[in-house]
């Protein structure tokens, strides 16, 4: 599953985070952030992979496209 901006822009939602929050827990710089949310610009797939991990250790789930389209939520507990 590949992460979209739209996912990026509900995740970060859920879990309060601004996009200088994502930048510091991803290691990725806020303007890269910023173009992939707006649509500006797609990153280098680690880059991707490394904003997606990020957004996963803070405890949002991807839900992948399953006939009602990709999303996010929050990971239950345990």
């Amino acid at each position: 599953m590949s992460l979209t901006p739209g996912q990026c822009r509900a995740a970060r939602s859920l879990i309060g985070w601004s996009q200088d929050q994502l930048s510091i827990a991803s290691k990725v710089a806020k303007a890269t952030i910023a173009n992939f949310e707006t649509g500006n610009r797609v990153p280098y797939p680690r880059t991707l992979v490394d904003i997606q991990a990020a957004l996963e250790t803070a405890g949002v789930e991807f839900i992948p496209e399953n006939g009602g389209g990709a999303g996010v939520r929050l990971r239950g507990s345990k």
